[in-house]
């Protein structure tokens, strides 16, 4: 597997009589992750890197719905997923590298 180092990929897809696809990949410990409220009715969550921002809100900017519950739990739930591997998978990559790993 080759590491081609920490980078963000942004790519657009417009084509004819298509909806536009935006797709963002970060690949860079170097995020910014950060939630709040705006105007104290509205959620937000903002994940950026130097290259590109992502912005998460509640439907149409409005009030909280049904769809928005679902959506933030969705999210949630593939946070813990995303946590839960990257414990595992640095606490095994921290043993195979660890001197006494090497007997």
């Amino acid at each position: 597997m080759r590491n081609l180092g920490p980078y963000t990929y942004v790519t657009l897809a417009m084509e004819p009589d298509s909806v536009p696809r935006l797709a963002v990949s970060f690949h860079t410990a170097d995020l910014r992750i950060r939630a709040s409220v705006l105007d104290e009715s509205r959620p937000y969550l903002e994940i950026c890197s130097p290259e590109a921002d992502v912005a998460i809100s509640t439907t149409g900017a409005g009030h909280v719905t049904d769809a928005d519950l679902s959506n933030a739990r969705q999210l949630f739930g593939a946070v813990a997923r995303y946590l839960a591997d990257c414990e595992r998978l640095h606490s095994e990559q921290s043993a195979k590298t660890a001197p006494d790993a090497a007997v």
